[in-house]
Order: C-alpha cells, then sequence, then structure tokens
C-alpha cells in the first residue's frame, strides 16, 4: 500500500549549484519526496564561467535547465524561487511568493563577491559569479579594444589598452591568461589603428605569491606562464583605490597609479544573505567571511534537520585547516548529506564525520599552460593542461555540453580563435 504524503519524508534542498545538484541527484531514489528551489533555472558550471567572461564559449554551453538534469528524479520537483526567510521552528522555507515545508532541509546558496568593505568599487570592477557577470566582463573587455582603436589622444588610448585585475587566486590567473591570449592571438589582426599586442595586463595579488592556496613551485611556474603571455605580476600589493580613470595599487610603502578603464575583480568572497538568516533564526555562528559554522556531520548546531554545504559552510576538520570553496568539496558534501539523510529515514546506521578526498588541485594559465598539483606530484606545462581540460569536460554535467565545449575547444586550439567575441548588454 502507498504511504500517504503526509508520511513522506520532505526534503528541501535551495540552491541548484554543485552542492545541492549532487545533493538532490544522491537522493534520486530514496523514499522521500525532495523539493529543489533556485532562483535561477539552470545549473551553471562555474569553473568554466571565465572562458565565457573571454569570449571562448557561449553561456548555453557551460549551463544546463534543472529541470533536464533532474527530470529523471522521479521524487523531485524543482520550483523557480527566491527564498527570503526560514520559519525554523515550523520547518518552513519561506520564499517570496510561498513556502515549502521540510523534514530535513539541505541550504547550498553559495557565495558572492566581496570588496572587503568598498561595496562602491562594485560598478567599476565587476567580479565572476553569474552568466551576466560573464557577459558584462566579456563586453568590457571588447569595448575597451574598440575604444582605443577610435582614441586618438595617446595618453587615453593606453588607458584603454591597460586591463587590470585584483586577485591571483585561479579566477584571477585565469582571467589574465586569458585576457594575454586575446591581445596576443586571438586580436592581434582585426584592427587597423592599434596594436593589441601592446596591452598591460597586470595581476595585482595580496599574497607574496599568485595561485597562494598552491605548492610554491607550481605559483612560480604560474607566474613564468603569465609572463609568457605578458601579463605583469604585482605581488605582495593591495589595491587602495578604484575610479573611473584608473587603480592604485600600495606595494610596501609604494604607491603606483595605473591608467584603466578596464578592472575586474577575483580578490574574495563572502557567503549569500541566508547565512545571515541562519544566525537570526537559529542561532548559528558565522565565520569572518558570513560562512556557516558547521557540525561535523554538516548540519548546523542545534538543528540536526538543516544541513549547509558548499561555499556557505565552514567546516575545519580536526587538526585541519577550513575546507577552501570550490567545486569538489561541495559535490562531496552533497553526497555526504544525501547518504545521511537516506539513512537517517531508512533507520540506518548514521555515517561517520564528514571527510573530504582531496583528489588534487588544478589551475590553467592559458593554450598548454596549467598547473596541477596531485599530493606529492607537481606538473606543469602541457601535461597539467591536458589533465585541467580532461577533467573539466568529464565534470560538466549533461553529455550535451561536453560535445559541445569539446568542438569549441579544439576549433579554438586550430585556429587561435574565440567565437563568442560579441559585444552585449546596450550601447559600447
Amino acid at each position: 500500500m502507498q504511504p500517504s504524503l503526509e508520511k513522506i519524508h520532505r526534503v528541501v534542498i535551495v540552491g541548484g549549484g554543485f552542492g545541492g545538484l549532487y545533493a538532490a541527484k544522491s537522493l534520486a531514489r530514496a523514499p522521500v519526496t525532495l523539493t529543489v528551489i533556485d532562483r535561477r533555472n539552470f545549473h551553471l558550471f562555474q569553473p568554466l564561467l571565465y572562458q565565457v567572461a573571454t569570449g571562448a564559449l557561449s553561456p548555453g554551453e557551460i549551463a544546463s535547465p534543472l529541470r533536464v538534469v533532474l527530470q529523471g528524479n522521479r521524487n523531485t520537483e524543482v520550483l523557480l524561487g527566491e527564498v527570503m526567510d526560514l520559519d525554523v521552528a515550523g520547518r518552513r522555507v519561506i520564499l517570496r511568493d510561498g513556502e515549502a515545508r521540510y523534514d530535513d532541509l539541505v541550504i547550498a546558496t553559495g557565495a558572492t563577491h566581496h570588496y572587503f568593505g568598498n561595496d562602491q568599487w562594485a560598478a567599476l570592477a565587476p567580479g565572476l559569479k553569474t552568466v551576466e557577470d560573464a557577459t558584462e566582463i566579456r563586453s568590457r573587455i571588447l569595448v575597451a579594444f574598440e575604444r582605443a582603436e577610435r582614441e586618438h589622444d595617446p595618453v587615453e588610448r593606453r588607458a584603454w589598452l591597460n586591463f587590470v585585475i585584483v586577485g591571483g587566486g585561479p579566477t584571477g590567473v585565469e582571467l589574465a591568461g586569458a585576457l594575454g591570449e586575446i591581445a596576443n592571438d586571438t586580436l592581434r589582426h582585426d584592427f587597423r589603428h592599434i596594436d593589441p599586442r601592446e596591452s598591460h595586463i597586470v595581476l595585482v595579488e595580496g599574497e607574496p605569491r599568485v595561485l597562494p592556496s598552491f605548492p610554491p613551485d607550481l605559483s612560480a611556474k604560474a607566474e613564468n606562464q603569465l609572463i609568457q603571455l605578458g601579463v605583469l605580476t604585482r605581488t605582495a600589493a593591495r589595491v587602495t583605490a578604484i575610479d573611473a580613470g584608473g587603480v592604485t595599487v600600495k606595494t610596501g610603502e609604494k604607491e603606483e597609479r595605473i591608467e584603466t578603464h578596464t578592472v575586474l575583480w577575483a580578490a574574495g568572497v563572502r557567503a549569500s544573505r541566508l547565512g545571515k538568516v541562519l544566525a537570526e533564526r537559529a542561532g548559528a555562528q558565522l565565520d569572518r567571511a558570513g560562512r556557516v559554522i558547521v557540525e561535523p556531520d554538516l548540519s548546523v548546531p542545534g538543528h540536526p534537520e538543516i544541513f549547509v554545504i558548499g561555499d556557505l559552510a565552514s567546516y575545519t576538520p580536526d587538526g585541519g585547516k577550513p575546507l577552501p570553496g570550490v567545486a569538489p568539496v561541495a559535490m562531496q558534501e552533497g553526497r555526504y548529506v544525501a547518504r545521511l539523510i537516506r539513512a537517517r529515514v531508512s533507520g540506518g546506521a548514521k555515517p561517520g564525520p564528514f571527510h573530504y578526498f582531496n583528489k588534487g588541485n588544478l589551475a590553467t594559465v592559458g593554450r598548454n599552460k596549467a598547473v596541477a598539483e596531485f599530493g606529492k606530484l607537481h606538473i606543469a606545462g602541457f601535461l597539467a593542461w591536458f589533465t585541467w581540460v580532461f577533467v573539466h569536460l568529464m565534470y560538466l554535467v549533461e553529455f550535451e555540453n561536453r560535445v559541445l565545449v569539446l568542438m569549441e575547444w579544439v576549433h579554438n586550439y586550430i585556429t587561435r580563435n574565440r567565437g563568442a567575441r560579441l559585444i552585449t548588454g546596450g550601447k559600447p
């Protein structure tokens, strides 16, 4: 006899990123009713978002509709909606236009840009988290070359050909390397009055080296690869001012003014606003970045029915360091929470504390240029780049996306062309 809907365990997942999606897919055959809520109707493969921002890929090639991805989940419904609040006592998720009730709640709403108290910089230095961010950055990059082509004043033309990327982590390094390829290869024959190869691309990083989360030897190799692409690095430096005409960078006691109209932000992230909601409604503790400090089973202290995963979660294993906000962590957390919920519903043994298995770290700089860390094995160059290509293809959610991206990459590799060089979003 089929149990009534009231007796079926209700699970709500907020967020369709890596953590939420992998939790949902892992609950496909569980005896639960599952509701996935997201403000967008698609899952975005953020590790390749920088390729949309630099014209190598189109948004549709790295995004998949959530309803398509989860259509095989017979126990799942997908809701397009925005979570405004939580009723923890009543176990309700409050939407802008409705509500969803739960027995277990998984929150995986990620993070957004962090300007370290200088939110006024957001309009001048866009970050890279959404499709809109990527197309905005793409337009700004291409418009800069178009404006330089028409500019007669050499000082102003120089400013249009100066590009500053703030933040030397993987995203900043990938953006800087791609910009170097655009200037030196993709656009070098496209203009009549400027030589794009004369562009100055400056990467600013507050730590003493780029890719500070990687081993020092790989950071050095990545920096050398950037230099080969014409990128200038400013390490142990911080941005003190950004305005419409340029950036001020301070290194030690020395300040440098860089005249530019194109600044890209990759320097930091902060947790989504649902972290504050959990602090107010469930008494959750937050770290300095606004992330929710969770128990070893990824639940909110005092609320075993609420789980926080992905970039919104702050989890430090015993004797270890806080887990990084990267896709592999979110994927494994999503699978773990799903396993715990299945055990809870079936009455089975509860899994032990969450343990992250680090399969390695990869960062690409450009064509045939990348670095990779697999435990004690450190590689750089073509082999690291090829590994990066293979891994990212395999992690794309849909087979169709894998085929499309592979075709684009093969075409780009042979022709050195970037077919998605479109200026969108209004007047240049």
